[in-house]
């Protein structure tokens, strides 16, 4: 359920940082489209497959993101040097590779979830000549979207205990605007390492259940 209340959490934080989101209104309304298309299809999945369906893969995904977040500095120089050498620029949305790469994110996060957001920064941390700041405040702009799209459709087809939806709602909403405050005034080294560290928790939970 705590999956399912994370929309406010996203939308909170997103709140935070709109100072980042400044400029960056049509790649979040491209991107989120695309979220939100692959959101919707990993909720329908969700209904369709066993939950142990991604149980194998999952830990795979989450560490191939880690290794993304923790070499996207050199990764990133190495692809902007490619295209000063090609004499080209960088896409404002990613190009195909990342609209793909994020509808299958948003696909995994509509089922799934856990560590969705390491999964969309080691994406558009590659793809985007943004620095990580920015580069998190779309992520929670899609991650709102994913989310929200795939509560909505639970909404439909599901039942739940309300009074623990309120009280989950109100916990995200704050953990979203204070998690959005430290956040921000995080160098990129640090938030770094705050994302490395909140996916191999989630990896070793996944890992261990």
């Amino acid at each position: 359920m705590h999956d399912r209340c994370e929309p406010l959490d996203r939308l909170s934080g997103a709140l935070g940082y709109r100072a980042e989101l400044r400029g960056q209104g049509r790649r979040a309304l491209v991107l989120g489209l695309t979220a939100l298309v692959g959101g919707l299809g990993g909720a329908v999945l969700l209904l369709a497959l066993p939950s142990e369906a991604f149980d194998t893969i999952v830990p795979v995904l989450i560490a191939l993101a880690l290794v993304l977040v923790l070499l996207q500095p050199r990764l990133a120089k190495s692809v902007q040097r490619r295209r000063a050498d090609n004499g080209t620029t960088g896409r404002r949305y990613g190009g195909p590779v990342l609209l793909v790469g994020l509808l299958l994110a948003s696909g995994y996060g509509g089922y799934f979830g856990a560590a969705q957001g390491v999964l969309y920064l080691s994406l558009m941390g590659l793809l985007l000549d943004e620095d990580l700041q920015r580069v998190n405040a779309v992520k929670n702009i899609l991650g709102a979207v994913v989310n929200g799209v795939a509560a909505c459709f639970f909404l439909v087809v599901a039942e739940f205990d309300w009074t623990a939806v309120l009280l989950i709602a109100v916990g995200s909403t704050l953990g979203g605007q204070i998690g959005a405050k430290v956040g921000r005034r995080l160098p990129p080294t640090a938030l770094r390492a705050v994302i490395v560290a909140v996916g191999i928790i989630a990896m070793v939970q996944l890992l261990l259940r």
